[in-house]
């Protein structure tokens, strides 16, 4: 079956829903000093994303092998857009870690979709936001006086606060990965949220963080190959996390430790804005000092 779209909301001034495969986008559009202009703007936006989406997953499947092959300095670039920025934003992370493009699909593929619906647009006459979701890895457009919010949850949908990125931020993507998401992981976070200056690197700096949230030899945390868990995964033989017995608080803090200072590490090489990491009833922030624009209960914060 080839790509669907559909209006979410049943009607056309709603969000349009594109899906292909894995690829599920989510698209909303505002922002207009009419709703005429919206609806047009909305329409427009939705037929560019839409042309361009039309090829996305045979894309990327042209060049798999490639993509989910390890990283390293002498690896050669990808021939596809996509493919491109998905190599781009792990490189930075490949001297110290293994990692594949695959690392940064979902975000690559959100930046490419938002970047074909603002080549649509002169930029002094287009929507003031935009928002291309691709199961919950999130690329932004937003002008002047605009803004998004990101609320955060855990899997029994208990409110674990929220961040806002206005438009005088750098952040322009959002990424979450973790045990609960829909790759595999070395780390034992429930979720790992990443704000960074596009989808795909925050895509790919997610998965970092969360494999650093971990408790290393821990007879708690049951791992196995991945591709014992998933048919030729991208991560060969390494082992992931396939189950965790209960954790004390104190091995918790620890494991949030060990990935709040990574993603510190990162936030000082300029590769993230922001992070929130969680795991069990704790969380740790990492942002720049006495960043305002958050909200987080009951965390612990790194700045």
């Amino acid at each position: 079956m080839g790509p669907i779209a559909a209006y979410l909301d049943g009607h056309a001034n709603g969000r349009l829903h594109l899906q292909h495969g894995p690829i599920d986008l989510v698209i909303g559009v505002d922002g207009a000093i009419s709703l005429e202009l919206e609806a047009y703007f909305r329409n427009h936006a939705f037929a560019q994303a839409n042309r361009r989406f039309q090829t996305v997953l045979e894309e990327l499947v042209a060049e798999l092998p490639l993509l989910k092959a390890r990283v390293t300095d002498g690896s050669p670039t990808p021939e596809g857009s996509i493919a491109r920025r998905m190599h781009r934003a792990v490189l930075p992370f490949a001297a110290g870690h293994f990692i594949t493009p695959m690392a940064a699909v979902a975000g690559a593929v959100a930046d490419e979709v938002l970047c074909a619906i603002l080549a649509g647009f002169p930029d002094d006459n287009r929507p003031s936001r935009i928002y291309v979701n691709n199961g919950g890895d999130i690329a932004l457009h937003l002008d002047a006086g605009a803004e998004y919010r990101i609320a955060i949850a855990r899997e029994d949908g208990a409110d674990l606060g929220a961040f806002a990125i206005d438009s005088d931020s750098t952040t322009r993507g959002i990424a979450t990965s973790g045990r609960g998401g829909r790759s595999l992981s070395m780390g034992i976070a429930d979720s790992v949220t990443i704000l960074a200056t596009s989808a795909a690197d925050a895509d790919a700096a997610a998965s970092i963080v969360a494999n650093a949230v971990d408790l290393p030899g821990h007879a708690a945390v049951h791992r196995l190959p991945a591709n014992s868990v998933v048919d030729d995964s991208d991560l060969g033989d390494l082992p992931v996390v396939v189950g965790i017995d209960p954790l004390s608080v104190n091995d918790v803090a620890h494991a949030l430790d060990r990935g709040a200072d990574r993603a510190e590490t990162l936030r000082r090489r300029g590769l993230i804005d922001r992070a929130a990491l969680f795991l069990g009833r704790q969380g740790r922030i990492v942002a720049p000092p006495a960043f305002s624009s958050l909200s987080i209960p009951e965390t612990k914060r790194y700045a």
